[in-house]
């Protein structure tokens, strides 16, 4: 009988394990420390009908009631943005670029600012050659926003990590520009 209410007990244990194991658990750190850390800087500014000769970006998709030089209301809500911007090493637009950012964001929330982001950080300078890719979703509303590093060539081929995005600077619906700190966790 005592080796049968230890079973249970013994049991019971092994279950309570399994479900506290299995829970859902709040944001644990990286438990390796990064293969490499950088910090850039974009700088966006969209056209807006009249700045043609230092536009960097584009409205190229807009919602029907929406036209192509102005954001959208509310929230942009609905435009697609494809973009050349520079990258530097500084949050001075005027520095020397290490590279480009190339890609789009789309405007997807129709109750506050947010959008989703898929692009490429395009490097040929003596500092750095190669791509790193990004993709996920930015909250703008957010102090620091997360996305994936899900790829990379040359210098940084097959890197995988996360990148943390903050606005550093932003001036209307014309310009702004973003901090970027890079965690790598896969470095070949």
């Amino acid at each position: 009988m005592a080796t049968t209410s230890m079973l249970k007990a013994i049991f019971l244990c092994l279950l309570i394990s399994a479900a506290a194991a299995s829970a859902p658990r709040g944001r644990k750190p990286h438990s390796r420390p990064p293969c490499q850390q950088l910090v850039f800087y974009f700088h966006d500014i969209l056209y807006n009908g009249h700045n043609y000769e230092n536009a960097t970006s584009a409205i190229i998709g807009s919602p029907q009631w929406a036209n192509k030089t102005t954001v959208a209301t509310p929230f942009n809500f609905g435009d697609l943005v494809a973009f050349d911007d520079p990258i530097t090493l500084d949050n001075n637009l005027h520095s020397r670029p290490v590279g480009r950012a190339q890609g789009m964001y789309l405007y997807d929330q129709k109750s506050i600012y947010g959008a989703w982001l898929s692009f490429s950080f395009l490097f040929n300078s003596t500092d750095y050659v190669g791509t790193l890719n990004f993709a996920g979703a930015d909250p703008l509303m957010n102090k620091t926003r997360d996305i994936s590093v899900i790829g990379g060539t040359g210098d940084f081929f097959m890197a995988r990590g996360v990148a943390t995005l903050s606005t550093d600077s932003f001036e209307g619906d014309v310009y702004f520009r973003l901090r970027v700190e890079i965690n790598l966790y896969e470095c070949w």
